[in-house]
C-alpha cells in the first residue's frame, strides 16, 4: 500500500474513532507526509498510530496525538503560532498547513523552538524537502522561555510534559488566544487548554497522556 493511501486510511480511522472532526485539522493531516518526517529505517512504521523514535531520546507523537493536540488549538488561517519542541518538525508542518498554506490570503507562520541543536537541524531538512520551511522557523533554544521577538502569538502548543504552565509563555500569549501543553508529572499528563480571554487566563483539562519531560528553565531540570 502506498504511503499516500496508508494516510488517507489513518486519517479515515481517526474520523471513524472521534478524534477528527475539524475539516481544516483532517485536510492538514491527509497533505502532510509523515514518513518524511521519520528517521529512514522507520519510514516503513509512518502510519502506525504509535510514537516513534527520533532519536537523542525524543520522538514524534502518534497520529491520534497529533489529530488531538491540533483540533484543541483549533488554528486558523494567519494565525502566528508558536511551538515548543519541534523533534521532527511533523508536527510544525501540520500547522503551517492549517495556518499559512491552505489560505495564501491569509499568510501565518509557524515560529518552533528545538532544544537539541541535532534536531534542529532534522527538523528543518524536513520541513525543506516537503516544502514548508517558508512557513516554518525552526530556533534552537530553551521552549520554556517561549519567543519574544515574534510575541504575542495567537497559538501556542507545547509538545513534551511540564510540571506547570511557563510562565513566560503566558505572557507571550495573545489576547484570545489558546495554549494546549501536557502538564503532570515524568510519568502521565493530562492535556491542558488555556484561553486569554479580557486578560484573564482560563483553563480546563483534555485527556490523559504521556509525553517526554519538557526541560528549560521553567520546566524539569533533569540531572544528566
Amino acid at each position: 500500500m502506498s504511503f499516500e493511501a496508508q494516510r488517507r486510511r489513518v486519517v479515515e480511522s481517526l474520523i471513524f474513532m472521534g478524534y477528527l472532526r475539524n475539516p481544516r485539522v483532517i485536510k492538514a493531516l491527509l497533505a502532510v507526509p509523515r514518513e518524511e518526517f521519520v528517521p529512514d529505517h522507520l519510514r516503513s512504521y509512518a502510519y502506525m498510530d504509535s510514537p516513534l523514535p527520533v532519536g537523542y531520546g525524543q520522538t514524534i507523537s502518534a497520529i491520534h496525538m497529533v489529530a488531538i493536540m491540533t483540533e484543541e488549538l483549533n488554528p486558523e488561517p494567519g494565525d502566528l503560532v508558536l511551538e515548543v519542541g519541534t523533534g521532527s518538525g511533523y508536527q510544525a508542518a501540520v500547522l503551517a498547513e492549517i495556518v499559512a498554506k491552505q489560505d495564501p490570503s491569509r499568510r501565518g507562520h509557524v515560529y518552533t523552538i528545538e532544544r537539541i541543536p541535532e534536531l534542529v537541524e532534522f527538523a528543518k531538512r524536513n520541513l525543506t524537502k516537503t516544502g514548508y520551511s517558508d512557513y516554518v522557523t525552526v530556533i534552537q533554544g530553551d521552549g520554556t522561555l517561549g519567543y519574544s521577538e515574534k510575541a504575542p502569538f495567537n497559538k501556542i502548543i507545547v509538545t513534551a510534559a511540564a510540571p506547570s504552565v511557563p510562565q513566560p509563555l503566558l505572557d507571550q500569549l495573545a489576547e484570545g488566544g489558546r495554549l494546549v501543553i501536557p502538564v503532570g508529572d515524568l510519568y502521565v499528563q493530562r492535556l491542558l487548554i488555556v484561553d486569554k480571554i479580557n486578560g484573564k487566563i482560563h483553563k480546563r483539562f483534555g485527556i490523559e497522556c504521556v509525553f517526554v519531560p519538557l526541560i528549560g528553565e521553567y520546566g524539569w531540570r533533569l540531572e544528566h
